[in-house]
């Protein structure tokens, strides 16, 4: 397990240095007037971010070091892109940046195939609503990213679902420090319903009241799926007995159910 893996990628995470607030400042300025060693520290200093990020996809069977790698490309990428005249935390910035380069690592490497034209459009999308958060400083609609890239809506909609990862149905959404609630705890099922399971009742009730050619009629059309001729065939009466059988019976169920 990742909490238990001191060495990623060869980086010692038990010493990974931690940056003050004042510490980022000075660092970004000298970044942004041309220090590149203030970017290497930058990024040596905010390496545990990474590592808070990946915990969350530690459970999908990915080797810890790639994510890491490519948590660390997005860390790169908010160090670049951060604008310090925004009364914005780096942190709260860099986050959703590291989570995006992770995301797109793991759906190009989904076992499950999209279009390339899907992915495409999903991806300038996924660009697009990059651009629009360091513009605005807030997450765009999905209408403003259909606009920006002059599509429509109900394509990017469909494009970002193609390209979103499979989760396991044991994944767990919530934790109190009690039993945790998992996704398939979330998943209502039709089946399991009182109502389904109140009409199956009434149903067989129903049923129990006619008479045993009636049930036979009927188990045969829909049981066992079989067409009216087929079934006069089998009882040795003909077509139209059969029909006029069947609506009797469906008629007096009806009053039952």
């Amino acid at each position: 397990m990742l909490v238990n893996k001191v060495e990623i990628c060869g980086v010692n995470t038990s010493k990974l240095p931690v940056l003050s607030s004042s510490q980022m400042r000075t660092l970004f300025e000298a970044m942004q007037n041309g220090d590149t060693e203030a970017r290497n520290k930058l990024t040596n200093g905010n390496l545990r971010l990474v590592l808070s990020v990946i915990q969350r996809f530690t459970n999908r069977g990915e080797c810890v070091d790639d994510l890491f790698q490519v948590g660390c490309i997005g860390l790169m990428k908010a160090i670049d892109n951060f604008d310090l005249s925004q009364n914005v935390k780096f942190s709260t910035y860099a986050v959703p940046m590291i989570i995006g380069e992770i995301r797109r690592y793991l759906r190009d490497n989904n076992p499950i195939r999209v279009s390339r034209s899907l992915r495409d459009i999903a991806y300038k999308a996924l660009q697009v609503r990059d651009s629009l958060v360091n513009k605005h400083s807030r997450e765009p609609s999905i209408n403003e990213i259909a606009s920006a890239l002059n599509i429509p809506r109900e394509d990017i909609v469909f494009a970002l679902d193609a390209i979103q990862e499979p989760i396991s149905l044991f994944e767990p959404i919530y934790h109190d420090g009690g039993d945790p609630i998992f996704v398939m705890d979330q998943i209502s099922d039709e089946k399991s319903l009182d109502l389904s399971w109140l009409e199956g009742i009434a149903i067989r009730d129903a049923l129990s009241r006619l008479s045993d050619r009636e049930k036979h009629i009927l188990t045969l059309r829909f049981f066992e799926g079989k067409t009216q001729m087929e079934v006069a065939e089998e009882i040795g009466i003909s077509q139209a007995q059969v029909s006029r059988l069947e609506k009797a019976a469906l008629n007096h169920m009806r009053k039952h159910v």
